[in-house]
């Protein structure tokens, strides 16, 4: 239609005979009517939304449009902006992940996007719980600052645990739409707005995925837009894994630390002002620092999930001197507890 009436009020004043030959009768009739009261109000309630500071709406027709999504098969017409709308121009990396993620997830996503950030990437994710908020809250510490792509419209917070850090993201990074203001959160919506974290990223790294996570569907997406991917390996037993090995089995690029991202898309990372690279895992204390007991103890719980039974097996101690000993394990930050009196270690 754009090619045929040139710009968008041309198209509204083609008539309904014009407009059938390029649409259905249902569409031309809908383009050819005066516009209804209802989208006059919606009209009148965006145009009030982009008077106040931070806000705007950028079309395809724009300057400002975002380069890469328009290198992508189905660019969205207009965006919703709040925030820095200079960050859509930058250089930019996705993290995404599971909403139910472990310790060790949230806190891979937040080392990771916290350093690729302090090396001047901006990075994308979808504002859900579990490993989306951890990213961004990650790149909020950084340069590079973050942007957030919602599913509902740029004036509600989803899920509303995360309205602080949709906050910090409208005053230090950037939240996205295509959905009008108002729109809740519907299902179908979360899947679609996936294609334009992975249009704006140069790249996707999967932290933690579940075999049929939706994370799965942006890093699809993202091969199919040329876009490299990144995932991080876990233990065999985790079914937060799964996802993640079948990406490095499909060709995904396993990562162990932030470092090998940048070195992939050969850029060194810089140190934040205390002389720290803040990437990977947690590094534990060494074993030297633990008890000889505890020492022995993180021994025998090798990398894998392990039952407490197991462990008791394994060491022989009762249960009041392994509980005191995964307690003080896990206090250090060297173990994590899981689900179903298990224990894990996160470094």
């Amino acid at each position: 239609m754009l090619a045929a009436f040139g710009l968008p009020a041309n198209i509204f004043r083609a008539g309904f005979s014009a407009l059938r030959t390029l649409v259905s009768d249902r569409q031309a009739l809908v383009l050819s009517q005066p516009v209804s009261e209802q989208a006059q109000t919606q009209i009148e309630r965006t145009l009030e939304w982009c008077a106040e500071p931070g806000n705007s709406i950028v079309t395809l027709a724009d300057a400002g449009y975002p380069q890469s999504l328009l290198a992508i098969d189905d660019p969205p017409l207009l965006i919703y902006l709040k925030g820095r709308a200079s960050l859509l121009h930058g250089a930019a990396l996705a993290v995404v992940g599971s909403r139910n993620a472990t310790a060790q997830g949230i806190e891979n996503a937040e080392r990771f996007s916290e350093t690729l950030s302090q090396s001047g990437w901006t990075i994308v994710s979808g504002l859900a719980a579990g490993i989306d908020a951890a990213a961004h809250q990650g790149g909020l510490r950084g340069n590079g600052s973050s942007i957030a792509v919602i599913g509902t419209g740029a004036d509600i917070v989803y899920p509303a645990r995360n309205r602080q850090l949709a906050h910090m993201l409208a005053q230090g990074g950037c939240i996205v739409s295509e959905y009008p203001l108002g729109m809740p959160a519907i299902a179908a919506n979360f899947p679609r707005r996936n294609r334009i974290i992975s249009g704006l990223s140069k790249g996707v790294l999967v932290v933690e995925a579940a075999a049929k996570s939706g994370s799965l569907i942006t890093a699809r997406m993202a091969l199919e837009q040329g876009r490299e991917v990144f995932a991080i390996p876990g233990s065999i037993h985790s079914p937060l894994s799964k996802g993640c090995h079948e990406l490095i089995k499909q060709g995904a690029k396993l990562v162990e630390s932030a470092q090998d991202i940048l070195d992939e898309i050969n850029i060194a990372p810089k140190l934040d002002t205390r002389g720290r690279s803040g990437e990977g895992l947690r590094e534990a204390p060494a074993d030297g620092d633990l008890k000889d007991g505890e020492a022995g103890l993180l021994q025998v719980l090798g990398y894998d999930p392990v039952h407490i039974d197991i462990l008791a097996q394994r060491t022989g101690w009762d249960a009041a001197a392994l509980g005191a000993g995964l307690l003080h394990l896990e206090l250090d930050g060297v173990i994590e507890q899981l689900p179903g009196a298990q224990y894990r270690r996160v470094a």
